[in-house]
């Protein structure tokens, strides 16, 4: 059976990326992608885990 993924979607501010990222982490989430935010200013993480269903 393939793994079943859910998504998130976390600005980033540019001091605390690291504690932001670390935190986000611990809770099961794996950073997929850094872009740009919609309005050209900031960082936006996307990030992924398992939902534990099939």
């Amino acid at each position: 059976m393939a793994t079943t993924w859910e998504y998130a979607t976390i600005p980033l501010i540019i001091h605390n990326t690291k504690a932001v990222l670390d935190q986000w982490g611990s809770d099961g989430w794996e950073l997929v992608q850094v872009v740009t935010g919609p309005d050209g200013n900031g960082l936006v993480a996307y990030l992924k885990r398992p939902t534990g269903g099939q």
